[in-house]
């Protein structure tokens, strides 16, 4: 637990301090945000932003994650867990990055283009898809000296169950379908300012906090009962991600919440989306994610509700999708629509880990 709390104060601090040096930096390079003519009119002040602000979090989460290993081998833990970078470290900050890298050429596109076109759809779901697949590959492969894996064949809630065993193909396909459902969903919520940002620090500090518990109760632990114990790779370095992301979300949403001055744009979004996911896949909670990232589930929905009624009847059920744009139509100000759906996500992750503690509980005598 040090670990991971040295190592999201690294990443807070780095974030704090070098963001604004980000935005001087994307503002000489003249990597502005471009916005839409269809976005609310509020919107308008914001063309201009420098934007791509997501590589500032991304950075600071792989040196958190490199002094969280230092701190980690003069510490206790060292006797349990291997030393250095393990195969869970690979796949979620590899994840992190490339899904971050395929934001990071749309982004790239748009400023040099000057207009919000940048990567094409169909592009995006490629890459992801390339990317989702081997990223699950590996998760499946190289399995530790106990036997276990990144991912698992068998789907999850709050643990692995046993019954629903699709196989490796099947977990691949899992792996994949996660990322893109996870990349796309945060893309979609960042929208507003800190939105994105606030909501993806709860989901991340709720796997934290999941992450730890599953150390205290791991079946690496000899000392550990059956009936406890829970099935997972590397648990405290699940942890320490989490922690190192969270960490350096909490100090570039100081430079993000509104009005920002700088934008994360979909190099952060996709890169967040991305290690969200495997953040669910290795703490073998796949089927609770949509519970701990509620929020993102809800505006996503609300898009494809959306799409889905126009193309049907040719009719509108917000006024403008995803749907914290339909509340700005509506009248609300940007700054109460960020607050409370700060709290709906919130809800979601106290739902999420009711569900997941509660299960422990229930196994007491």
């Amino acid at each position: 637990m040090v670990s991971s709390v040295a190592a999201a104060a690294v990443a807070f601090v780095f974030a704090l301090l070098c963001t604004p040096l980000a935005a001087r930096g994307l503002v000489r390079l003249k990597a502005g945000q471009p916005i839409r003519d269809v976005n609310p009119e509020a919107h308008q002040v914001k063309r201009g932003t420098p934007t791509m602000g997501g590589l500032v979090f991304i950075v600071g989460t792989v040196l958190a994650y490199v002094v969280g290993h230092l701190v980690m081998n003069v510490l206790p833990e060292a006797q349990i867990v291997p030393p250095g970078p393990t195969m869970t470290g690979f796949v979620l900050l590899g994840l992190m990055v490339f899904c971050g890298g395929i934001g990071f050429v749309d982004d790239f596109l748009k400023v040099t283009k000057k207009n919000t076109a940048g990567l094409s759809g169909r592009w995006k779901l490629i890459l992801q898809l390339v990317i989702g697949a081997g990223f699950g590959i590996v998760a499946l492969g190289f399995p530790s000296t106990a036997g276990l894996s990144v991912g698992s064949t068998r789907l999850s809630f709050v643990r692995e169950i046993d019954w629903l065993n699709v196989g490796k193909v099947g977990a691949v396909l899992a792996f994949i379908a996660i990322v893109m459902a996870a990349t796309n969903a945060v893309n979609l919520t960042d929208g507003l300012d800190g939105l994105a940002t606030g909501t993806s620090i709860v989901v991340l500090m709720a796997y934290g906090l999941i992450s730890f518990w599953q150390y205290q109760h791991w079946c690496a632990d000899p000392a550990a009962k059956a009936e406890f114990c829970y099935v997972a790779r590397d648990p405290l370095e699940t942890a320490l991600v989490a922690g190192a992301a969270a960490g350096a979300l909490l100090g570039f949403l100081w430079w993000n919440t509104s009005p920002a001055r700088i934008i994360m744009g979909d190099t952060g979004s996709m890169a967040l989306g991305g290690l969200i996911a495997g953040e669910a896949v290795a703490t073998r909670t796949v089927l609770l994610l949509p519970i701990l990232a509620a929020l993102f589930v809800v505006i996503t929905m609300s898009r494809i509700i959306q799409y889905t009624s126009y193309k049907t009847t040719k009719r509108r059920v917000f006024r403008m999708s995803p749907l914290h744009h339909h509340f700005e139509m509506v009248g609300w100000h940007e700054v109460t629509i960020v607050t409370r759906f700060w709290i709906i996500a919130g809800a979601g992750v106290v739902a999420g880990l009711g569900l997941f503690y509660g299960d422990f509980l229930g196994r007491l005598p």
